[in-house]
């Protein structure tokens, strides 16, 4: 099985068996060199570079859009999730008695911008998961949605961090549409390994950052706002970047953008978008969907061998549910005691969902999964 992206440019193979990339990402080299010449240049020429810097960044606003199937001009650059979430949450006209649907269990990111709307009386209705997988399928959020007044918004997942339950985001788009709903996604442990279709699926609001699966820094992340949205969102941080003419430093008059770039305020940080663009650059050239088939082909072998070796799957490995995590459990092996075991033996994961989880990427190999399978098998034996 011939990886799709190039391991010589991952540093992080030549130390460990990485199987973390759904928690942080170590950046490929020319991400690196990109942030370091980013920084050489300013040290150079400092306010010259400003012109190239920001011709780049629009190349990479182009090559995040295409990720995640969307127009450019309907793709804002935000810190992160969290704050990408947060404008759509904090920026919307709430009136009291508005509802939102949220998935319960999911990452706190997810939820909080959204219980916190209390105050203005907006109520969250919770989608709860089923059974061991903690699945959250389409009739879970149908019940729910249909249980009270239309929503006027659902917030999900795309991918559920802890044990990786994928969301059919077209179907769901399907449904708040017939309901006059807004939707919204976290689409952070998405991006990057699933091809996306965002704009054709009917995504209204969707953000992620980039320091997992897109293989970026941390602090360079994207919103996706569909046009037709764009005035439905009052800007959080209205400046000098925000307007149709940023340019024009002798008018007080907020004239904002027509497109998703009103809702960045200010200076941008290039550095780590630049450093996101390569890593952008890597994932094209290779395609996210020969790089999916690589990260779902080693999860299934994962999942095959390590149920051998005595382990549970806790994951679900249907076809509308999988996604680039696979959490298991060992017998009688404590999951954050396996964490550190394994990072002994050269293996890198996580314990979430109450297991172990492990999140290969485009650059993992068979032998990857076999330093982790053998250590694992050791561990069960001797529990058992």
């Amino acid at each position: 099985m011939k990886a799709p992206l190039d391991r010589d440019r991952f540093p992080v193979c030549r130390r460990w068996a990485y199987l973390d990339h759904a928690a942080i990402a170590p950046v490929p080299l020319p991400a690196a060199e990109a942030m370091r010449e980013h920084a050489l240049e300013l040290a150079r020429d400092g306010a010259l570079a400003y012109d190239d810097h920001a011709a780049a960044v629009e190349r990479v606003r182009a090559a995040a859009a295409r990720l995640m199937g969307v127009p450019a001009t309907d793709v804002a650059f935000v810190k992160n999730t969290t704050e990408g979430l947060a404008f759509v949450a904090s920026g919307l006209d709430w009136k009291p008695g508005d509802r939102v649907v949220v998935p319960a269990l999911d990452f706190p990111s997810t939820v909080f911008p959204w219980t916190t709307l209390a105050g203005r009386g907006v109520s969250v209705a919770f989608v709860h998961p089923r059974g061991p997988g903690r699945t959250l399928p389409f009739s879970a959020y149908a019940e729910v949605i249909d249980a009270g007044p239309a929503p006027r918004l659902v917030a999900v997942s795309w991918v559920q961090f802890a044990r990786g339950w994928r969301t059919d985001l077209a179907e769901l788009a399907r449904l708040c549409r017939e309901r006059g709903t807004l939707l919204c996604v976290d689409a952070i442990q998405g991006l990057g390994v699933l091809p996306a279709r965002l704009e054709e699926w009917g995504v209204d609001f969707a953000a992620a950052d980039g320091h997992k699966w897109m293989l970026g820094p941390a602090g360079a992340g994207v919103l996706y706002v569909r046009r037709s949205r764009l005035d439905l969102l009052r800007p959080l941080e209205p400046g000098w970047a925000s307007v149709r003419d940023p340019g024009l430093w002798d008018s007080l008059a907020f004239d904002p953008d027509d497109t998703a770039r009103r809702l960045e305020g200010g200076m941008l940080n290039a550095a780590g978008i630049l450093g996101l663009g390569a890593s952008l650059d890597l994932l094209h050239a290779a395609t996210v969907e020969r790089v999916w088939e690589h990260i779902d082909g080693l999860c299934d072998l994962a999942s095959a061998e390590l149920t051998e070796a005595g382990a549970t799957i806790l994951s679900d490995r249907t076809a509308g549910g999988r996604s680039g995590i696979v959490t298991f459990t060992v017998p009688g092996v404590d999951p954050e005691t396996a964490v550190a075991q394994l990072r002994t033996a050269g293996v890198v994961c996580s314990a979430r969902g109450k297991g172990l989880r492990i999140s290969p990427h485009g650059y993992t190999t068979e032998e990857d999964i076999g330093r982790l399978v053998r250590t694992i098998t050791v561990l069960a034996r001797a529990a058992a």
